[in-house]
């Protein structure tokens, strides 16, 4: 499935996610940069869609509590469907019942 949105679209999109984020932990620009230990510029350019560090982008996002957000791109696969198919137990259907003879 793709999305209809371009990517400056969707990199707008996440960093009014961002923005959100920030202001509903009360916090400004400049304190989330230095709990974060970027530079201010780089939560204003995450925040306004125009880009930052791969760097950057964790450690405000782990300042921000969602480090773990990370781990939603690609979530690890405890079984892969084939797994499973090929682990299926066969199909067991009931035995027609044996009807006596009507007298």
């Amino acid at each position: 499935m793709q999305s209809s949105k371009t990517p400056e679209e969707m990199e707008i999109e996440f960093g009014q996610q961002l923005r959100d984020l920030r202001l509903r932990r009360n916090i400004d620009q400049r304190q989330l940069a230095e709990q974060a230990g970027v530079a201010l510029n780089a939560v204003k350019n995450l925040e306004n869609g125009r880009g930052a560090t791969l760097t950057s982008l964790v450690k405000v996002l782990r300042s921000l509590g969602r480090a773990g957000w990370l781990k939603t791109l690609a979530p690890i696969v405890g079984i892969s469907p084939m797994q499973m198919l090929k682990a299926k137990q066969p199909r067991q259907r009931a035995s027609k019942s044996k009807e006596t003879p009507h007298v």
